[in-house]
């Protein structure tokens, strides 16, 4: 299990001896038992992929962000989509996540659209810098190896986290923190003129210091060249109604997820969790629900969420506004330690209103 190379026996070693640790998570002390059909089907499938379990990928290439391939060394899967695999691995002396892209043989159709969402998943990735983005490394495409290299961050996603605590547990202050990282990062992605389409916390991933990073860019778009939403694959519980739908879409589609991410900060619940997928994209679209917020959610949070999430694409804030909400909140409640309870918004409005009345006058 542990990682060979292609390179020299005298770098692959050097390199070797800092994966003792694959095959102690690999096997986790279990016994070795047979695979089924099913499974043995799947693994032959992707064993066009590597050179061997643990091993470097074959291929190279000589685009501008291709990676040197004798720098890679693969170590054990730590997650799986319906067309990828995400491995743990090191490139060129540092800690990378390693995403392969399979390529369907019967399946030309498919296996065209995957190419395309990998050419545009790296165009995004290669241009995008921000504190609160995944840092993109390198890549690969040369039949049939599709990969993505990207940082790794030790924390996992935050849907993972939520998962591990206890519901409605988060206290607010962290709840805050958690928002920002994630609305920053987004501001800056739509300032790029790029919608991601797939914002949920299963794609946002935490570092060690509990930094929110957004990731998975793979149906991700430019906002000129996003159409409608017909044919479109996301993920239903986290989907605007308008996609849903498969009408014309915006920025404001990632404003309606983002609602539902900080509803899941609040309650480390999965939205609509009694529902199936397709059941939670009807009441989304067609009876206008929502998941129930917590009775005692701070009134801050409620405003806020009940603005991301509104049926009405146009009443939704943009991330600009979103920050600086966020941002304000931070101020407060560092001044004020009991200003989640005390928060009214209308008490605001109503002085703004008295603000705007003043000014006519």
């Amino acid at each position: 299990m542990i990682c060979s190379s292609i390179n020299s026996s005298s770098s692959s070693s050097s390199s070797m001896k800092n994966w003792i640790w694959v095959n102690q998570i690999s096997n986790n002390g279990r016994s070795e038992r047979r695979l089924s059909l099913g499974e043995y089907n799947r693994a032959v499938s992707w064993s066009k992929y590597l050179v061997s379990y643990g091993g470097s990928i074959k291929g190279d290439g000589r685009e501008e962000w291709s990676a040197d391939m004798s720098q890679l060394f693969i170590g054990s899967k730590f997650a799986s989509g319906r067309h990828s695999r995400i491995y743990r691995g090191i490139y060129k002396q540092i800690d990378v996540a390693i995403k392969l892209i399979s390529q369907p043989e019967q399946d030309a159709e498919l296996a065209s659209v995957l190419e395309k969402q990998f050419i545009s998943e790296v165009a995004l990735l290669f241009r995008l810098r921000h504190p609160n983005i995944i840092t993109f490394v390198a890549a690969c495409k040369k039949p049939p190896v599709f990969c993505i290299i990207t940082e790794y961050l030790a924390g996992g996603s935050l849907r993972k986290y939520l998962h591990q605590q206890e519901p409605y547990s988060l206290p607010h202050s962290l709840v805050l923190k958690l928002a920002l990282d994630i609305a920053r990062g987004m501001q800056y992605l739509h300032s790029q003129g790029v919608l991601h389409r797939d914002l949920k916390s299963e794609n946002l991933l935490l570092g060690e210091d509990m930094c929110v990073k957004v990731a998975d860019f793979g149906i991700s778009c430019l906002e000129s060249q996003c159409g409608s939403g017909k044919g479109f694959t996301g993920t239903y519980r986290w989907m605007a109604p308008e996609m849903i739908k498969e009408k014309h879409h915006t920025k404001k589609v990632d404003v309606y997820s983002f609602g539902i991410v900080l509803w899941e900060l609040l309650t480390a619940l999965t939205p609509f969790h009694d529902m199936t997928p397709e059941q939670a994209a009807f009441a989304v679209s067609q009876k206008n629900a929502r998941p129930p917020l917590p009775a005692d959610c701070p009134m801050a949070f409620n405003h806020l969420i009940s603005r991301c999430w509104s049926n009405n694409p146009k009443r939704r804030p943009h991330f600009e506004e979103i920050v600086t909400i966020l941002e304000n909140y931070s101020d407060a409640l560092e001044q004020d330690p009991a200003f989640f309870s005390s928060y009214k918004p209308d008490q605001r409005h109503a002085s703004l209103q008295c603000i705007s009345s003043c000014i006519t006058f």
